[in-house]
């Protein structure tokens, strides 16, 4: 036991040194976007966004190491463009907000494929289910933003395919109303907070 507890406390310490190391990076929630398509009876695809959330990770430039990313969703901000198709994405056939008013995503790490290119793995919460999910990430830009703030900003788009019977929302798949593959896209300018 008390090797358990020796080598969590060196871990910890270990994990806190590097995080040390890396800048705090909070989502720009004005220049951030969340979208998603879904196919409708297989005509075309639905766009659809949600437009209240927050987020923040732990980065470092040079090393790209990443750390501790953390993004919360207020799931009854979607907005599909229709009030009566929203109406019902809110309701117990989707996204039930009623019971489950927060989506969220955390990871912990990414793997850089190159200097502006990678992916972040992570647990992605819908329902109140929690599965994997693999973000493909570009990093756009790494600049002092021109004006106002004049904080370093980072420039992201992101890429994600999940399914959402995978999160136990299987209206319209088995009849073919609604698609199950969600395409999702995100677009962010985080800011250095340290």
């Amino acid at each position: 036991m008390r090797t358990t507890l020796a080598a969590t406390a060196v871990f910890t310490a270990l994990a806190a040194s590097a995080q040390a190391d890396m800048a705090r990076y909070e989502l720009d929630v004005e220049h951030t976007n969340v979208y998603f398509t879904i196919e409708h009876i297989g005509y075309a695809r639905t766009l659809g966004i949600f437009t209240d959330l927050e987020g923040q990770f732990f980065y470092d430039v040079d090393s790209q190491e990443l750390g501790e990313v953390t993004v919360t969703i207020d799931a009854a901000s979607i907005d599909t463009f229709n009030e009566r198709r929203d109406g019902h994405v809110r309701n117990q056939d989707f996204l039930h907000v009623s019971e489950h008013p927060e989506i969220t995503f955390t990871a912990t790490g990414g793997t850089a494929a190159g200097d502006a290119n990678g992916t972040v793995t992570g647990d992605l919460t819908i329902l109140g289910v929690t599965q994997p999910v693999t973000l493909d990430v570009t990093l756009n830009k790494v600049a002092e933003y021109p004006f106002g703030h004049r904080r370093e900003v980072l420039g992201l788009s992101m890429t994600a395919t999940i399914q959402r019977s995978d999160f136990g929302m299987t209206y319209g798949v088995d009849n073919g109303l609604v698609g199950d593959e969600v395409r999702i896209n995100i677009e962010t300018e985080a800011m250095k907070m340290d």
